[in-house]
């Protein structure tokens, strides 16, 4: 078989084991949440109701650096970030460049990986250190948080530059730009 036969095989069951678009994870009912993409949906449920936004430490091994953020909050199926309230998804971002901050400094980026690519439903934003170097996709130089756009279904990735905030737009993968 081909390398480019085994690419293309590797990227279709990546794709076909990433898709969470038409998750079926529902609170009301236990039993839906049980699914291994539901894990943060789980994670959710085990905050107060009064949170808004917690944090927690990745749990893969090959990322022990990182940290996501995420709303309490669950939307409809692929728990979308587009499907938040705009205050509820300035509010995640905000959030999660407070803590990306105090973890490390200037260093920081914050990513939100496509649709096609998210192997966890629960909306969820990926802060770590940024690599050395990195940039990629379409850039749009911004002053506030809540001048990120929706970008709907798509992923993006953010950082500081200097007292502007880098918006990397275009991508699917994007927590790759981000230290292990």
């Amino acid at each position: 078989m081909s390398t480019l036969r085994i690419l293309a095989a590797l990227a279709w069951a990546w794709a076909a084991w990433a898709d969470v678009t038409n998750c079926a994870c529902d609170p009301a009912k236990p039993e839906t949440m049980q699914a291994r993409e539901c894990g943060l949906c789980r994670e959710a449920e085990k905050q107060p109701p009064e949170v808004k936004i917690f944090y927690l430490k990745d749990t893969n091994p090959r990322k022990p650096n990182r940290w996501l953020a995420l709303p309490r909050a669950h939307t409809s199926a692929g728990h979308h970030l587009d499907q938040l309230p705009d205050r509820d998804r300035i509010a995640l971002w905000i959030a999660a460049i407070e803590k990306a901050g105090q973890l490390w400094g200037d260093e920081w980026g914050v990513a939100y990986n496509g649709e096609a690519v998210r192997t966890q439903c629960h909306t969820h934003l990926h802060i770590g250190k940024l690599l050395e170097g990195v940039c990629s996709g379409k850039i749009l130089t911004i002053s506030r948080s809540s001048q990120i756009p929706k970008h709907p279904r798509k992923g993006l990735w953010i950082h500081p530059a200097g007292n502007k905030l880098h918006v990397h737009l275009e991508e699917n993968i994007t927590e790759t730009a981000l230290m292990r």
